[in-house]
């Protein structure tokens, strides 16, 4: 297998990440949610294009195969892509707010093999050169494992309703100093 390499992603880039981002939430994903929440997901879940054009997107490939891809975003908004409702694109305040790592998925084939880890580091390394001192997170529960692995701890569990059947989550964070980069 190739090493896996990375790079920010750019809006020519949003095809490819909607096709992985669907078989994230198809495949793995299923192993924890109901088809009903499978659906569900569908609607809260995905791309939010301000992320990309904030360049805090990256994708992570093995040779030119998309592994994975996640990023972090300096506003409001937790999760959700660009259809879903409530989204705050307001700015946070570096070293008042904590940062939000976002839209996190790997290929069903690339779990396990460092993809998700490598796209934390990443976030957390690029929100502390931007300021930030801790960040946070929504997890599904496909997720939570990494991000528990990773040094996050849950802040509360809640489900979301809006895509039509209760979706469980997680709001998780983690303090960033030189010992967690």
């Amino acid at each position: 297998m190739a090493s896996l390499t990375h790079r920010v992603a750019t809006e020519a880039d949003i095809p490819a990440l909607v096709a992985l981002m669907d078989r994230a939430i198809s495949g793995p994903l299923a192993d924890f949610l109901t088809p009903d929440q499978i659906a569900a997901s569908r609607k809260l879940m995905g791309l939010d294009s301000q992320i990309i054009a904030d360049r805090t997107y990256f994708i992570v490939e093995s040779g030119d195969v998309l592994a994975g891809c996640g990023g972090w975003s300096g506003r409001i908004t937790t999760y959700g892509g660009d259809h879903t409702p409530g989204r705050i694109p307001a700015p946070l305040t570096p070293g008042v707010d904590a940062a939000r790592v976002r839209a996190m998925y790997t290929a069903p084939e690339f779990l396990r093999q460092g993809v998700g880890r490598l796209i934390l580091s990443l976030c957390e390394q690029a929100a502390s050169a931007a300021g930030y001192d801790r960040v946070e997170l929504v997890a599904t529960l496909g997720g939570e494992p990494l991000y528990l692995s990773a040094g996050y701890r849950e802040i509360e569990r809640f489900e979301d309703d809006r895509g039509g059947a209760p979706v469980p989550l997680v709001r998780m964070g983690k303090q960033l100093d030189d010992a967690t980069l």
